[in-house]
């Protein structure tokens, strides 16, 4: 993951009243602490605040020009890194709420999201524009009705198709190649158990998605093999 001191030095723009979720360390026993490692490892990695925890986990992704997809979090890695789960939901429903990042399903087998700031999204879409504008003409219109009218309105991670195209006629006249160009940018992806309805995605995702499969596999064989591994040793025992 590399050094913690880059990341920490690029949270200046962090609001004085979030202070407080910067990590937590046990000092009413500093003799203890020092002597359990692995429980001092834990405690400098867990954070107490949502926004704080997002922040540096974005800072961790490399600055590269031209990335096919801006940084994102899973929410599983949220649960991992805030002590307390129903907190994590309750603050990024109050960000999402307020228009500071936005959450994605993933198509991944399992029950998990992408979390991404409203800017990075922002520029995601930007880029796929700057790719189709050539090709597709004048409806390319239908990326900023998008934006201006479905992004703004619709928090959610899915719409309906009638919602969908009564907030894109709030930008112009809708055509069914207007939908068609948000699915083949990747943007919508047709919902599986209802063709009425989108998950509102994010484009260029599917190959990250793949790798991000077969790691979820290999971690949870490793896990099974541990356990496996630790009931036979006790058995033995």
């Amino acid at each position: 993951v590399g050094s913690w001191k880059p990341q920490l030095e690029s949270m200046e723009n962090v609001p004085e009243s979030s202070s407080k979720g910067t990590k937590r360390r046990r000092t009413d026993n500093p003799d203890a602490a020092a002597g359990n490692t692995s429980s001092s490892l834990e405690n400098d990695l867990t954070f107490s605040d949502t926004l704080i925890a997002l922040r540096i986990m974005r800072a961790q992704f490399p600055q590269i020009h031209n990335v096919s997809v801006e940084p994102f979090i899973l929410k599983s890695q949220l649960y991992s890194s805030v002590k307390d789960r129903t907190q994590v939901d309750r603050e990024l429903e109050s960000l999402r709420r307020d228009k500071m990042l936005r959450l994605f399903k993933l198509n991944t087998g399992q029950d998990d999201h992408a979390v991404m700031f409203l800017d990075d999204y922002l520029k995601q879409i930007d880029r796929v524009v700057k790719r189709m504008e050539g090709k597709v003409g004048a409806e390319c219109e239908v990326f900023d009705w998008f934006k201006s009218h479905v992004l703004d309105s619709k928090l959610e991670t899915g719409i309906e198709h009638q919602e969908l195209c009564s907030l894109l006629s709030l930008g112009g006249k809708v055509k069914d190649n207007h939908i068609s160009l948000l699915i083949n940018a990747g943007i919508l992806t047709r919902q599986l158990i209802d063709p009425n309805m989108y998950w509102i995605a994010i484009p260029n995702i599917g190959s990250l998605l793949k790798g991000l499969v077969q790691m979820v596999y290999c971690w949870t064989q490793m896990k099974s093999d541990e356990i496996r591994g630790a009931v036979g040793t006790k058995q033995e025992l």
